[in-house]
């Protein structure tokens, strides 16, 4: 087991251990979230959500009373929460305009990723919200042992691998700022029992089969350019390392951008491909991914091609998300089917 997912086995053997009690938060509570610190004189009471994962978060811990609007949509909400759907407002499936964030009233605002409110933030920064007296939550996953460069070509770069670790601290802490702490125990409890449980199947599976190569395709800002791929740091990263595959792209950058025949040359066996509903670039759309690799000159000489080893994944899970546990449970099923 490589030192990234014993971390976070002993970190939810402890969880599982700990004393059932809830402790209530004492207000006002101060914590510091990726670099700057706020204080709650009480938990937030109308919360927007910049980003999928956190709503799905917030679903995760019973908040959903607390959230009034969503935003940045990559496809369905999970089965357990697929009745929410038509209850949860809508901004906007992509980036909010400032003003309809403001337009809800929020008390604080959740987001994913620090592209949408940070220091270049597209919605705005953070600055801007806290000087209308709103708070802002950026997940630790976008922020701990990550460096955005305006040279980068892709979502920024990691000095410090993505761990489960980090999704743990966020339910942690959101649990603490909403009094909520029962709740985030739990659900840390039940996400360490599905990777034990994963794990467990990989080994058990043979899966962890030697030199076993893959490649991660989210999407391109073109469809015959280059591929925003998985670095070698990010989510998809730990979901490899946790089935014993060897991701083919050698880079800290968490999507960069790799030409095909980049990726060719390392000839993968296996292909992981994102589906999402969003449709801000041509490549976002599977069938046209499946299509562009079955017919293109260099890819469609790819073993993973060429044995049709081409497994799809909802989108959110290969982000930092609760859902990346869905994608090694899923990958593994698939892999073991395929062999």
């Amino acid at each position: 087991m490589s030192y990234k997912l014993l971390s976070s086995t002993l970190f939810a053997a402890a969880a599982l251990t700990a004393s059932t009690s809830a402790f209530a938060t004492h207000y006002p509570f101060t914590i510091d979230n990726c670099g700057q610190k706020n204080t709650y004189e009480h938990a937030p009471e109308r919360v927007v959500t910049i980003g999928q994962h956190e709503t799905e978060l917030m679903l995760a811990l019973g908040l959903k009373d607390k959230i009034v609007g969503t935003s940045v949509w990559f496809g369905p909400l999970p089965k357990a929460y697929s009745q929410d759907a038509t209850s949860l407002k809508r901004l906007s499936d992509n980036s909010p305009s400032f003003e309809a964030v403001l337009g809800q009233k929020p008390d604080l605002v959740e987001a994913q990723y620090t592209y949408h409110v940070g220091k270049q933030g597209e919605v705005a920064t953070r600055g801007q919200f806290e000087d209308l007296g709103v708070h802002t939550w950026i997940s630790p996953s976008d922020c701990v042992g990550k460096g955005l460069t305006d040279s980068s070509n892709s979502d920024g770069a990691r000095s410090v691998p993505f761990s489960v670790d980090l999704l743990y601290r966020e339910i942690t802490d959101l649990a603490k700022i909403f009094n909520v702490e029962a709740q985030g125990k739990t659900l840390n409890a039940q996400l360490a029992q599905r990777i034990e449980k994963a794990q467990k199947a990989a080994n058990s599976s043979a899966l962890k089969a030697k030199d076993t190569k893959v490649v991660f395709w989210f999407s391109s800002s073109r469809l015959k350019g280059d591929a925003w791929v998985a670095g070698n740091s990010g989510a998809p990263e730990w979901i490899a390392d946790a089935l014993g595959l060897d991701n083919v792209v050698d880079s800290n950058q968490e999507w960069p951008a790799v030409s095909w025949e980049t990726i060719a040359a390392d000839n993968p066996d296996y292909i992981v491909l994102a589906k999402m509903d969003r449709r801000l670039y041509p490549a976002d759309d599977i069938k046209k991914k499946i299509a562009f690799l079955k017919n293109d000159p260099v890819t469609k000489q790819m073993t993973a091609i060429k044995q049709n080893h081409i497994i799809v994944v909802p989108a959110m899970s290969l982000n930092p998300s609760l859902r990346n546990v869905d994608a090694v449970e899923q990958i593994g099923q698939k892999i073991g089917q395929m062999k």
